[in-house]
């Protein structure tokens, strides 16, 4: 084979592989945010609909800020099996590829894709790892002075958290803030 389509073919293949682990990095990336919602219900109302809306999703009560009027849950977040499997699957056909370029590359080493590929399953593993974790969720119910609003609520969570719970109340975003990690 020609040796620069061999290098180039090489350096595009180290590519894909550094895009990938990132991907699977990415995987299991904490992605929490501030989000401020408005309802149309009052707090009282609102804070019943919560309470029962994180008892449905197995959340537990860690602490109650009465000064600042928040509240503190947690709760056990469990990682996607078929996420598991497709980073997996992923990183085999990513090392696969490296291998198989690497094999052509060094023909003296003939069986070097099988130790590549022998690392695929511990892409599942460090996503299964990092992505079974303690979730934390906190949130501060305000009336507002508007008659036609309601109340509104500032939570601190991931954001699919967040998703499900403004699709399961009906809420409103108001203000929506990502936090860096």
């Amino acid at each position: 084979m020609d040796n620069s389509v061999l290098n180039s073919t090489l350096f595009l293949t180290l590519l894909m592989v550094v895009g990938m682990l990132f991907f699977i990095r990415a995987a299991a990336k904490d992605r929490t945010q501030i989000v401020t919602l408005g309802s149309e219900q009052d707090g009282d109302q609102l804070l019943a609909a919560l309470k029962q809306y994180f008892v449905d999703r197995s959340y537990q009560v860690d602490a109650i800020d009465a000064v600042r009027n928040q509240v503190l849950l947690s709760g056990q977040v469990r990682a996607s099996v078929f996420l598991a499997v497709f980073l997996s699957l992923m990183a085999g056909v990513g090392a696969l590829c490296l291998g198989l370029i690497l094999t052509v590359s060094l023909p003296d080493v003939p069986y070097l894709w099988a130790v590549f590929l022998g690392f695929a399953p511990l892409a599942g593993w460090l996503y299964w790892r990092k992505a079974s974790r303690v979730e934390q969720v906190s949130f501060r119910l305000d009336e507002t002075q508007q008659p036609t609003v309601g109340s509104w609520l500032r939570v601190k969570a991931h954001r699919d958290e967040v998703e499900a719970l403004q699709e399961a109340l009906n809420l409103q975003v108001v203000d929506n803030d990502v936090i860096a990690d």
